[in-house]
Order: C-alpha cells, then sequence, then structure tokens
C-alpha cells in the first residue's frame, strides 16, 4: 500500500459521505418540506417511534442526520423530548440496513438475479437513471428522485473505492498485526469510538471496517470491540449539533449518548461474561461483511428492546444531567450596587 492507495482510500470516503448527504438533501425536498411535520406527529406510541426513526434512517442512510434533526426539532419545540426518545433508538436500527446492503458486495454466484443483488452491479444503473432524472427532468419531484438514486450511486462508489483502497493490505503483516492487538475490548472500543467520531458518520466507519474485514485481517474478537465503539462515536454529531442549543436540545442529545453507552456495557457484560465462561469458537475466525452487518443489526435490536421500556428512566437521567437554569426572582435587584434608603 503506497500514497496513492491512501489517496484512494479518503477519496471514496469523501465520495461515501457526499453521497450520503446528497440523498438525505433530495429526500427532504422530495418530501415536500413535510420532514419536520411527520417526524413530530407520527411518534404517539414508542413502538410507531422507533420505526419512525428506523424508517427515516433507513433511507437516508445515517444516524447522525436523523439525531441531528430530532434534536432541532426539540430545540424549536416540533417535538418533545418524550417523542424524541424511540426516534433516536430507531435510528441506532436504521443504520445497520447500509452494512446490509455493503455486505452483499461479498456475494458470489453465478446465478444473474444474485449477481444483480451486488452493489456493484446494480448501483452503475441506479447512477445513470439518477443523472438522467436530474439533469434532464423538469419536475422538480422527478429530480428529487433522481437525486437520490444519484446519491446512492456515489455512496456505493465510495465504498468501491475504499474496498480497493484496503486490498493491499492483507499482505503487510505490520498491518495485520495493528489489528490483533486490538483483541482487548476495551481498546478496540476507543478505536471504533474515535473513528466514528471524527468521521460523525457510524455508517461510514461501519464500512470501512467492513472494507478492511474483506483483506481477512480482522478476526471476530477486534471487529466486536470496534463495532461496539462506533455506536458510542456517531454521538459525538448530535452532542456537537446541541452544545449551542436550548436545554431540550442538549438533554435529547444526552439521550443518544446514554442510550448507546448503557446498551454497550450492558452487551459487553453479557457477552464477554458468556464468553468468559464457555469461549465462543467464532472469536478467533476472520470476520466478513455479512458478519459485521450481523453483529450490527444484532447489538442495536437489542438494545432497544431492553431500553425501550426504560425510555422514561433515561428521560430523567438526562434531565438530572442538564439542569434548567436558575432564574432570579421577578422585580429582584443585584445585591452589588445596591445603596440603603433612609
Amino acid at each position: 500500500m503506497n500514497i496513492f492507495s491512501i489517496f484512494l482510500m479518503f477519496g471514496g470516503l469523501a465520495l461515501f459521505l457526499a453521497g450520503m448527504h446528497f440523498m438525505g438533501v433530495n429526500l427532504s425536498k422530495l418530501s415536500g418540506g413535510r420532514l419536520e411535520y411527520i417526524l413530530g406527529k407520527l411518534t404517539a406510541s414508542p413502538l410507531r417511534a422507533v420505526l419512525l426513526g428506523a424508517g427515516v434512517t433507513a433511507v437516508i442512510q445515517s444516524s447522525s442526520a436523523t439525531t441531528v434533526m430530532v434534536v432541532g426539532f426539540v430545540n424549536s419545540g416540533i417535538m418533545t423530548l418524550h417523542q424524541a426518545v424511540g426516534i433516536i433508538m430507531g435510528a441506532n436500527i436504521g443504520t445497520t440496513v447500509t452494512s446490509w446492503i455493503l455486505s452483499l458486495a461479498g456475494v458470489e454466484s453465478s446465478n444473474l438475479f444474485i449477481r444483480m443483488l451486488k452493489p456493484d452491479s446494480f448501483s452503475p444503473i441506479l447512477g445513470v437513471i439518477g443523472i438522467c432524472l436530474y439533469l434532464f427532468s423538469k419536475r422538480e419531484k422527478k429530480k428529487n428522485f433522481g437525486g437520490i438514486l444519484l446519491g446512492f450511486a456515489v455512496l456505493m462508489t465510495g465504498m468501491e473505492a475504499m474496498s480497493g483502497a484496503v486490498a493491499p493490505l492483507k499482505e503487510i503483516p505490520a498491518f495485520t498485526n495493528l489489528f490483533l492487538m486490538f483483541s482487548n475490548p476495551v481498546m478496540g472500543m476507543i478505536m471504533g469510538a474515535l473513528l466514528t467520531a471524527v468521521i460523525q458518520s457510524s455508517s461510514a466507519s461501519v464500512g470501512i471496517l467492513q472494507a478492511l474485514c474483506a483483506t481477512g485481517a480482522v478476526p471476530y474478537a477486534s471487529a466486536i470491540p470496534i463495532i461496539m465503539g462506533q455506536n458510542i462515536g456517531t454521538c459525538a454529531t448530535a452532542l456537537l449539533s446541541a452544545s449551542r442549543s436550548g436545554v431540550n436540545a442538549k438533554r435529547a442529545a444526552c439521550i443518544h449518548l446514554y442510550f448507546n453507552l448503557i446498551g454497550t456495557a450492558l452487551f459487553m457484560l453479557v457477552f464477554y461474561g458468556l464468553h468468559g465462561m464457555r469461549p465462543f469458537a467464532f472469536m478467533t475466525e476472520s470476520a466478513d461483511s455479512a458478519g459485521i452487518a450481523a453483529v450490527h443489526s444484532i447489538f442495536n435490536i437489542t438494545a432497544t428492546a431492553v431500553l425501550l421500556p426504560l425510555r422514561g428512566h433515561l428521560e430523567k437521567l438526562a434531565c438530572v444531567t442538564v439542569r434548567e437554569k436558575k432564574r432570579r426572582a421577578a422585580g429582584r435587584m443585584p445585591a452589588y450596587g445596591m445603596k440603603k434608603i433612609g
């Protein structure tokens, strides 16, 4: 791997993130400006809120984007903190769709139908359709739909570029040894969290991990803690977006962080507790794209199932963390600068 492979890696990452952003922008336009209304109204029950968060995130391919939107809605009063909890949890489930789509890149078959399911087969077709609609259609809705298809094609092109850039790494022992070092679960979590916090996208960081796993250099013992850390790192975007917002917006961002922290802690305690009593044989095997997608999905679905009934406690924890600022009593004058009268 040389300097040009590194350029290709970052270029692929840029295309991956640009594709996700382009999809999200055109989806928002296609909704006719009613996305805020939909997110605010379709949260009558916790389950519906989870499904809404999962559905929106699956389409726009970014849990960070969904969570940031939710923080904005809470800050503007469109959505209550109670409504936001389910959507935030659902966003974590929805983001796993990207990893399943990307895992299709590893399917090998001579069957035409199976081959057409692979992203490198159908994404160019979607890209051609998308660019034609985007450039030549006069109707705004068709242009936006074309933009969504084009964004998806760019996203997949970026993933293919990243995979090609890291392919030579399997021949470098130093690189393989580096990832074997992260069989320590805590170090693996820290690495996953830092990577995701820097690029501000769990979908992108999971995509990078899938590309690295294609080299055969990363065992499940290293990949699983990294995935856990990626779920924590994705909270950075919401925390940044809420840093200058109101109290409830900060609380919504804290709920996202606590959900992932508590979910990760519980998952790690149970998983490694069982592994300690009876070691899992697959932990020494090389991870693949489908395995990464499965672990990502199992964690987020399990964490949501366990913590959704406890959503009220997450709200209380966020309220304790971010308190209302005390206001001075009406009409009360400051103590300093006062003179005694009479």
